[in-house]
């Protein structure tokens, strides 16, 4: 896919934070730790508008985890995704992880990540996957009957 020639990518600043909370509601992700010094913005160059977001967030147990991947909606299917996914793994070195859907996991096994088993997943995201888990029942009436959510790895080589 090619790269949006009328988007470019920036470090969010302070002025972002709602921005980034609105774009994570109407997302439907994780609402938690939407610490604006953690993002990057991808910006449409003719109007300014933030068309997606994506962070690297810290975890307590000193874990990475790609996180709150989301572009706008009628902005969607235009590789902006993968330009902020691709920035924000050139930033990284070691181990990151991430939390998506399963029917999003074939897009970040293209970028290397691959599934976990919980015995092999970080303490702070296995906690969160077995709390997802046990309102899972809920969760598939509300979003669809196959929700599930993957915990996956990627080793990025080393800087």
């Amino acid at each position: 896919m090619k790269r949006p020639t009328d988007v470019t990518l920036r470090s969010a600043t302070a002025e972002d934070q709602a921005t980034i909370k609105a774009i994570v509601h109407e997302a439907g992700i994780n609402p938690r730790n939407l610490d604006w010094p953690n993002f990057l913005i991808a910006e449409d160059t003719t109007s300014k508008q933030v068309v997606g977001i994506g962070q690297v967030k810290p975890h307590d147990d000193g874990t990475r985890e790609l996180a709150s991947i989301a572009v706008i909606p009628d902005r969607q299917g235009q590789g902006i995704a993968r330009m902020i996914i691709e920035a924000l793994l050139a930033r990284e070195s070691g181990i990151l992880y991430l939390i998506c859907e399963h029917a999003n996991q074939g897009l970040y096994e293209r970028f290397d990540f691959v599934p976990l088993q919980p015995g092999d997943m970080p303490r702070d995201l296995r906690k969160l996957w077995r709390m997802v888990r046990l309102a899972q029942p809920a969760l598939r009436l509300a979003y669809s009957p196959d929700f599930e959510l993957v915990v996956m790895r990627r080793d990025a080589p080393l800087k």
